[in-house]
């Protein structure tokens, strides 16, 4: 297990000529196997897991050895694609340049053509050659190192849900699942593990998989989950931290992308149906030692000090981190009553209305499946804010509550914030955060997702307008007779529908 170690770790500290030759080496190896390919994709990935940068000529690609130049601001986007200024990293700093360097091992087929176009993950370095403690990957990293210094090895697994969805809206303009391929047959019902909707979706779902080996993802078959069109497919389990985010990015593009290619959309939207499930990212986490033995278990496969340990600090943490496991307004829809999902920090052995479920399984397997997240977050930072409690409760005695037996939706615990507001506040007030992922990554962060939620805010939404003025103001009309024309205020602009006092207008729209 010490042996183990990722190269991309330790990257920009290894000597210019052995970065040159393992790169030189991949790429040789890469053309060897793909000769067709004319150009590759290049890519960071941002904030909200979006992936960001440029497609160059393949002869261009033995250039990025010695690195090539994204701007610092790029870790300051919102959803939109928009620099923040109040990040503090655009025009504040002259929106300077860093140099970004291959990660070693990513140079794969792509799945938007992948006998001509190849992607090669970057990341990126500060000024002193350290890696750049804004980005998500080395935020993780960082993390990881950690556990790994106090000789504990974290195994994990991704597990993500989706939705596939026809292009076209339904007569509201509502999202709708698809129709089965060359019918006319919309599933609407809820069939968790239904065989037949893997053959109804047979053929993007086996493109999904054929592009997932392409790309050396390790990627178990999908499954059939709780609502129309709803669909999982988990990673296998890995002690390679990084790899097992960078390959839950890149199969969430490659899900996308086979979806568009079958007439379909792909969303990892938290909540994109009011009256159906959320789609979640579950992490499930084991630890070894530097033997490779499972140490959440004690002998008789009881749980062990460690694991009520790290326990203690997930839980503790978790409201405080509700900001990167639900990163987005919608993320918050997902937080409701009878939809399987944890609304409070608990645990419990094979329990799935918890936050964290301990699953089945002999000691050697001995694991922590932490529930919370929605599909639409950042694996990185998902993980990062895990580490970060695990590493919480290792560095504090902290009380472990009762075990949750029964229904976790009903009993008391830590609640959650349940608007972003809240959790963005309670995100950049933890000491305890900022301190593990840092203070200029939790500055960043929040400064980005508080003027996302502002620029949202100012949006007047349609349901706004139909409970405002079609639902309260043209039925309550007739309650009020027409007074003498003076002034006040005047409805939709419209002086034929009525005229009234300050009181009558407050009353029809149903304000006091």
């Amino acid at each position: 297990m010490e042996t183990n170690i990722v190269e991309v770790e330790n990257f920009v500290q290894q000597s210019e000529e052995r970065r040159g030759s393992a790169f030189t080496q991949e790429v040789k190896r890469y053309l060897e196997r793909y000769p067709n390919t004319q150009y590759v994709d290049v890519l960071l990935t941002d904030l909200n897991g979006c992936f960001r940068g440029k497609r160059i000529p393949v002869a261009s690609l033995k250039k990025l050895e010695k690195g090539c130049y994204f701007p610092a601001s790029v870790f300051a986007m919102d959803i939109l694609g928009n620099v923040v200024e109040e990040a503090g990293l655009g025009q504040e700093m002259g929106e300077p340049d860093r140099t970004c360097v291959p990660v070693l091992g990513s140079l794969t087929p792509s799945a938007a053509d992948p006998e001509f176009i190849g992607q090669m993950l970057l990341t990126m370095v500060d000024e002193d050659g350290a890696p750049f403690d804004v980005e998500p990957r080395n935020v993780l990293n960082r993390l990881w190192q950690q556990l790994r210094q106090r000789g504990l090895f974290p195994v994990v697994a991704v597990e993500l849900e989706f939705y596939l969805l026809d292009r076209q809206r339904d007569a509201e303009g509502y999202l709708q699942p698809p129709c089965a391929p060359g019918t006319d047959d919309r599933n609407t019902q809820s069939q968790v593990y239904s065989v037949d909707n893997l053959n109804h979706f047979a053929d993007v779902l086996n493109d999904i998989d054929e592009l997932a080996q392409l790309q050396l993802i390790p990627a178990d078959g999908a499954v059939a989950e709780a609502s129309p069109g709803q669909f999982e497919i988990n990673l296998y389990h890995t002690d390679n931290v990084l790899e097992a985010c960078d390959d839950a990015l890149a199969l969430k593009r490659l899900v996308r992308l086979m979806a568009e290619k079958h007439k379909m959309h792909a969303t990892f939207m938290a909540k994109p149906y009011e009256e159906h499930a959320g789609s979640g990212m579950h992490i499930h986490i084991s630890m070894q030692n530097n033997r490779g033995e499972n140490v959440l278990s004690d002998a008789e496969g009881e749980d062990s000090p460690l694991l009520k340990k790290m326990l203690a600090g997930m839980i503790d943490l978790m409201p405080s981190s509700m900001a990167l496991l639900a990163p987005n307004v919608n993320s918050y829809r997902r937080f409701q009553p009878g939809m399987y999902v944890p609304t409070q920090a608990s645990w419990g052995h094979n329990n799935r209305t918890v936050a964290l479920r301990i699953p089945c399984g002999d000691r050697h397997n001995h694991r922590v499946e932490y529930r919370v997240a929605g599909a639409d977050a950042n694996p990185y930072l998902v993980m990062a804010a895990i580490f970060a409690g695990i590493l919480h409760g290792l560095d504090n005695e902290l009380p472990l509550q009762e075990e949750v037996e029964g229904n976790g939706l009903e009993q008391d615990g830590l609640p959650f914030p349940i608007r972003q507001s809240d959790a963005l506040g309670e995100f950049i007030e933890n000491d305890h955060l900022r301190r593990y992922l840092g203070e200029r990554f939790c500055h960043v962060y929040h400064a980005c997702k508080n003027d996302e939620l502002l620029q949202f805010e100012r949006l007047i939404t349609e349901t706004e307008i139909e409970w405002m003025l079609k639902k309260r103001v043209i039925p309550l009309a007739g309650l009020f007779h027409r007074p003498e024309r003076k002034p006040g205020l005047t409805f939709a602009g419209n002086p034929d529908i009525f005229r009234m006092s300050r009181y009558g207008a407050q009353a029809a729209t149903g304000f006091r």
